[in-house]
């Protein structure tokens, strides 16, 4: 299958590619805004199949593509924050790169990069596919322009119901190449880990469900291979893992040192209480996670400490 993909210098794309590459079932073309740093990361990758990189300046309708899978985004929260109202254009821009492609080409396949955000809401119950989007409409605040621009673009998908648009909502994902200074709690859990420093928590309840990349991959393999049509999946691993859960783990498999703070001590950043999916319409093609949430951290976790350098110290 030819397959272009938008956004290859994301840390989800990066691991998608690896997985096509070993299987080498696909040729691939990869656009970047800097194709520069997609030949440097693939100098270090093993592979046999060298796919095509290129800038997105140079995507056209007069390419023949089997499918386009779009990774436009911001992958870092810190990112998505400061970015603001800005990710609304970036997302409304590529995701109209691929619908402009798909008008002379309706027999292309689209997979869109969503995300468990599109919900909006603080996630006191987990959501289903029965679940409503909550929308602050009247005075939107930086953290809320990422979910909006998600929602946006997947209700824009819903209106073309005769093209095969398939929109994938991430919720938690994790891998070895995950980005260890990002503001996400598990690269928290590591730093602490290979710092050997007291990591303190918050006291609040969290649940959250990590996707490993192989499960990705294999969600990613039945879309391209499922009947063609118009629709959303929720993605989620065998099984979510609580903070405490988390936590407990990551103590007693790799030494994780923690303490929580005082109730005025840390700042409540995330109040997304129940962040993972419950509906499993994934199944209906075939998809069956391999690894729960504690069996993939504990496999990416493992690879990423393992080859850090002894005395290094993260910032």
């Amino acid at each position: 299958m030819r397959i272009a993909i938008l956004g290859a210098t994301s840390q989800i794309a990066k691991d998608l590619i690896k997985c096509f590459l070993e299987k080498n079932d696909h040729d691939l073309t990869l656009f970047a805004r800097r194709p520069d740093a997609v030949e440097h990361w693939l100098s270090s990758v093993d592979h046999s199949n060298r796919p095509v990189i290129s800038n997105f300046d140079h995507f056209s309708t007069e390419k023949t593509f089997d499918a386009i899978i779009n990774f436009v985004g911001a992958g870092n929260p810190a990112t998505a924050l400061a970015m603001g109202r800005k990710i609304f254009e970036t997302t409304r821009q590529f995701d109209q790169i691929a619908l402009d492609y798909l008008a002379s080409h309706t027999d292309c396949r689209y997979i869109f990069l969503s995300s468990g955000a599109t919900y909006g809401s603080s996630f006191l119950v987990p959501p289903n596919m029965h679940t409503h989007a909550t929308v602050e409409i009247n005075q939107p605040q930086p953290a809320d322009w990422y979910g909006i621009s998600k929602l946006c673009t997947e209700l824009n998908h819903r209106s073309l119901d005769h093209l095969g648009i398939v929109d994938v909502r991430i919720f938690s994902y994790f891998s070895r190449s995950q980005d260890l200074g990002a503001q996400f709690f598990i690269s928290e859990i590591l730093r602490a880990i290979h710092n050997r420093s007291t990591l303190e928590v918050s006291s609040d309840h969290i649940v959250r469900d990590y996707l490993h990349p192989v499960d990705f991959h294999q969600l990613i393999e039945k879309v391209l291979a499922s009947p063609f049509e118009n629709r959303v999946l929720d993605c989620y691993s065998r099984a979510p893992v609580s903070k405490k859960a988390l936590l407990q783990f990551m103590s007693e498999n790799f030494g994780l040192v923690y303490k929580e703070a005082k109730k005025n001590g840390l700042p409540k950043i995330n109040t997304k209480v129940n962040y993972y999916p419950t509906g499993k319409q994934a199944s209906s093609i075939g998809y069956a996670p391999l690894y729960s949430s504690l069996e993939g951290i504990e496999i990416e976790a493992r690879a990423i400490l393992d080859s850090l350098p002894k005395q290094h110290f993260l910032e």
